[in-house]
């Protein structure tokens, strides 16, 4: 079996099965009639719904391709300053298109110029604008006049914004910045810690450990603090358990020891879910709205052990052409992700409405899974024409 490189197959595979079924919940929270366990449980609900875990495996993941990113850069010789410009530039992209979105839950049509489906469609246009990929046989004039174009338009859709009531019209506000700004954050938090410790398997194992006990002494009731950005530490510790994996995984393949890392993920799951369940009654429950340390510990011990399943098929048996048809959704996941916001709006905005039969039931579940697959293999496309964001 060839060593596993930086690029780990596993990661990618894992990375392209979350955000299928990202945007297979985020669509099926619109269909009726369908069994409760899929959809999100309510806030003060002590419970998990399968659509509850697809978020938290995506902190797991990211953290996962942290130590893989930073370690790429430093072994091509970059410096502290660099690895810091990396990370808030990437920070920074992840905060300002999650600021937008949470605006757009808060758009006023009424009290606006534009509809919301219409400002919705442009702000993710300027997104691409800003942040794709483009060919390096595009000239500089070029490519910064498409940049430019989209940073004007996203100036301007926020100063047009108007959210709130229609008799007290807001400008666009921070709220809780969204998935991508929470990622960003995460990101931020984590990435300085590995920066600052590297691939040290006990130290990142620790900062796991700290970051874990910060949100269980908060949900305990033992801690009244939150720290800056860190807040209550659910999403950091998600992430900070995806960096430790990686690490760990890295630790014993790099021996071609495979055997020894998948029963080391497969007991760390199992024990963490085990953890989950014993803090539940103690520490606020289940709850993904306030990310209590059950949630945190529960959805860390699945994605281990997806991860161990996904990573025996790819890394170990070579099968990574089991993920091959949704592949685009592991090498273009942020514009699969940002697919749905160019293609619902245009279907609304068109007067395209599924009828009632696919918006409820299996008929409605399979056409949520359909959609996402269909935003996929035309994120595959685009990807062939070099239209693929990347921050």
């Amino acid at each position: 079996m060839k060593q596993p490189s930086l690029r780990l197959r596993s990661i990618d595979a894992f990375r392209a099965l979350t955000m299928l079924l990202m945007i297979f919940v985020n669509d099926v929270g619109n269909v009726q009639n369908i069994p409760a366990w899929i959809d999100h449980v309510e806030a003060d609900v002590d419970g998990l719904g399968f659509a509850d875990t697809i978020f938290p495996a995506f902190l797991f993941i990211a953290g996962l391709s942290l130590p893989l990113a930073l370690l790429h850069r430093i072994q091509k010789g970059a410096t502290i300053i660099a690895l810091l410009g990396y990370v808030l530039l990437r920070v920074a992209a992840l905060l300002t298109m999650g600021f937008f979105q949470v605006n757009m839950e808060e758009y006023n049509s009424e009290a606006a110029l534009l509809s919301r489906p219409l400002w919705s469609l442009l702000v993710t246009v300027c997104f691409f604008l800003v942040w794709i990929a483009y060919p390096r046989t595009l000239s500089k004039s070029v490519r910064y006049s498409l940049t430019g174009t989209g940073v004007a338009g996203l100036l301007l859709l926020a100063w047009v914004y108007k959210g709130g009531s229609t008799e007290a019209p807001q400008g666009m506000q921070p709220h809780w910045w969204g998935i991508l700004g929470m990622i960003g954050w995460a990101y931020l938090v984590c990435a300085l810690v590995f920066i600052a410790i590297r691939d040290r398997l006990a130290g990142v194992t620790i900062a796991w450990l700290l970051l874990l006990a910060l949100n269980l002494f908060i949900h305990a009731g033992w801690l009244h603090w939150y720290p800056p950005v860190i807040g209550e530490a659910s999403s950091v510790t998600l992430m900070m358990a995806g960096v430790s994996t990686t690490v760990m995984y890295r630790h014993f393949t790099r021996s071609n020891k495979f055997t020894a890392a998948f029963y080391w993920l497969a007991g760390a799951g199992l024990i963490t879910l085990a953890a989950g369940f014993a803090v539940r009654p103690w520490a606020g429950g289940i709850s993904k709205i306030y990310g209590t340390p059950a949630w945190v510990l529960i959805c860390t011990g699945i994605s281990l052990l997806v991860f161990a399943a996904i990573a025996w098929l790819t890394d170990r048996q070579g099968k990574e052409k089991l993920f091959a048809f949704i592949q685009p959704a592991g090498s273009s996941t942020l514009t699969c992700y940002l697919l749905p916001y160019i293609v619902n709006p245009l279907l609304w905005m068109l007067h395209i409405h599924y009828p009632q039969w696919m918006s409820e039931g299996i008929a409605g579940l399979i056409r949520s899974m359909l959609y996402a697959i269909i935003l996929v293999r035309i994120a595959g496309w685009l990807e062939k024409k070099q239209i693929r964001l990347q921050i």
